[in-house]
């Protein structure tokens, strides 16, 4: 009954639909009542031989009346009660929509794709019928039953009433065993399925790798292993949950028989007409729902629970990062000043980052080199505050981007990350992703200025053409210019490049370079990459090993200089004029 308690919040909200529901509830549970009544008046009138066609229609007209009435009321409830749960389970998904979208990227590096997406799914379901059929079974098992027990006993005779109803503290007890049981059983089912979620998200994803690297089979049987650990651990649920009917058949068989063994030596002795036993049977059959509806109920409630359960542990994950109160909403401009004596990330002992010095002044390009692992992603999640700087401060102006309204400055950054990742809708919603009221022509201009306008007008749709689930349609180079048209069209303050340019031609990425150079003259832009032909026109390149700036300069200063960035540009200007030399001979 807990999750109950934990679900005030939402009974209190959706007071009017469950108290209108209840009590529609309750009119029918009494309206059930008449039927067995008017069957135990109709037998006495053929007992005693008094029934007439006049007395007859009018208990007919009776059952008629209850009947379409019934009909009506159980309408009525259903929309309120069933109504009410599915608007709690819009709540929830909501709630864990914009939780998810609110979080850090450390909350994604704890928890799977696949057991984020079962919480939003079979969770959320099962909340939601101990919010609807739970409340259902609950009210009707203790209205109906109350009601038919009251009448039995007042009505017709509380001694067999008292010895037929005599099991039902054993019905009690075992349903009680049977809920823990099934809590327990059915929390690990549920993490069973969060697993098996998870593995066939990550297979779908990474299905080229797969079949690049002939792994189906391999795959397949773990998917076979996965998914016969979700079905041995429902099984193990189902074996519980099959308990409930028997037990309370058996216990109802076990009242039937006390019912007609006293009733019978009853109406032997006078003490009851054959028409109350009749009444009194039928009576009986009316409290087998309430007893069912009762099992039904622990049966509910140990689901929703053990589900309610997953959904708050997951809601109740702080935000690394959010703003402090009292924060102004006003834009930030001015210099991006970075001072980081050291950086780790969350939980690693290593030093990413560590005498990190630059300035980044308004309208100029910073260029940011390196090895794979020597920190130039790690330096651009920071400046996005994707992680707090513990040790150290990066400022826009004057202000610390701590004290920066998260929204503020998400929208001075125009961000083309490493993965390229791209929704399954048309080439035009992607690029217009961050502008949904961005006209055609916008959306021409930026791609244009990406380069990727040729490759789009030769497609059958054009800009209607739908790039299929994270681009799998298109080229990597095709998807990195397309994801550079999406940063350019928001026109932001400062574009981020994170090696946005390896997948292209050397041609290509010239274009774009010169497009860039062209159109956003006074703009900041930084751009990280291992071609070296990428940040070369940079006012200031930083060259990063493990961590650290080893060469700062301008691409001039930085050759003069005979270092990493000298050599390494050497190297690779040494290693185009073999390819084209090579496809010069092939030609």
């Amino acid at each position: 009954m807990r999750v109950y308690k934990d679900l005030w919040w939402f009974f209190k909200q959706e007071k009017k639909a469950y108290l209108i529901g209840i009590l529609v509830l309750i009119v029918v549970s009494l309206l059930v009542l008449v039927p067995p009544y008017v069957i135990g008046r109709v037998v006495d009138h053929i007992n005693d031989a008094t029934l007439t066609m006049d007395v007859l229609w009018g208990w007919i007209g009776l059952l008629v009346g209850v009947g379409v009435l019934t009909y009506v009321l159980r309408y009525v409830w259903r929309i309120m009660i069933f109504g009410a749960s599915i608007r709690l389970a819009r709540t929830l998904r909501n709630q864990l929509y914009q939780h998810f979208t609110a979080m850090s990227s450390r909350f994604y590096q704890r928890y799977r794709t696949g057991d984020l997406m079962a919480h939003g799914t079979n969770d959320v379901r099962a909340v939601q019928m101990t919010a609807g059929q739970g409340v259902l079974t609950i009210v009707d098992a203790i209205t109906m039953g109350g009601f038919v027990v009251l009448t039995m006993a007042i009505v017709i005779n509380w001694k067999l009433t008292l010895i037929t109803l005599a099991p039902m503290p054993l019905m009690a007890i075992l349903t009680s065993y049977y809920g823990g049981l099934l809590h327990k059983r059915f929390r690990a089912a549920q993490g069973s399925f969060s697993e098996l979620n998870d593995n066939v998200q990550g297979v779908i994803s990474g299905v080229r790798v797969t079949k690049a690297f002939g792994q189906e089979q391999a795959e397949t049987e773990q998917f076979r292993l996965k998914s016969l650990d979700v079905v041995d651990k429902n099984i193990k649920v189902a074996r519980i949950d099959a308990l409930f009917s028997p037990t309370i058949s058996l216990i109802v068989g076990i009242c039937y028989f006390l019912a007609v063994a006293f009733g019978a030596r009853y109406v032997i002795s006078g003490e009851m007409t054959i028409g109350e036993l009749t009444s009194f049977t039928v009576y009986l059959s009316l409290l087998i729902w309430p007893m069912l509806a009762l099992g039904m109920f622990f049966n509910t409630v140990e689901r929703g629970r053990a589900s309610y359960d997953r959904i708050q542990q997951l809601l109740a994950e702080k935000r690394d990062i959010q703003d402090d109160e009292g924060l102004g909403d006003e834009a930030v401009h001015g210099p991006i000043q970075v001072a980081i004596p050291t950086f780790s990330y969350p939980g690693s002992p290593s030093i990413a980052l560590h005498n990190m010095n630059v300035t980044i002044p308004e309208g100029q390009t910073l260029g940011i080199v390196g090895k794979t692992g020597s920190g130039k992603t790690t330096l651009l999640r920071l400046l996005q505050r994707e992680y707090n700087v513990t040790d150290g401060s990066i400022k826009v102006g004057e202000q610390s981007i701590g004290l920066i309204k998260m929204n503020r400055l998400r929208e001075m950054y125009g961000m083309v990350p490493q993965d390229h990742f791209l929704f399954s809708a048309s080439i035009a919603d992607n690029v217009a992703f961050a502008v949904p009221e961005a006209t055609m022509d916008e959306i021409i201009h930026a791609c244009k200025l990406s380069g990727i306008h040729r490759d789009i007008v030769t497609f059958k749709e054009g800009y209607d053409t739908l790039v299929g689930e994270r681009g799998v349609t298109l080229s990597g180079g095709q998807k990195q210019r397309i994801s550079i048209a999406r940063a350019l069209i928001i026109d932001p303050k400062v574009l981020i490049l994170d090696d946005s340019l390896s997948a292209v031609d050397a041609a290509t990425e010239e274009y774009i370079l010169g497009q860039l150079k062209e159109h956003r003259k006074g703009q900041t832009n930084i751009i990280t990459a291992h071609r070296l032909s990428a940040i070369h026109h940079a006012e200031n390149i930083i060259v990063l090993s493990d961590g650290e700036i080893i060469e700062q300069g301008n691409h001039q200063e930085l050759m003069s200089s005979g270092g990493w960035y000298s050599t390494m540009y050497n190297q690779q200007q040494l290693e185009s004029l073999v390819e084209k030399g090579g496809a010069n001979r092939e030609a």
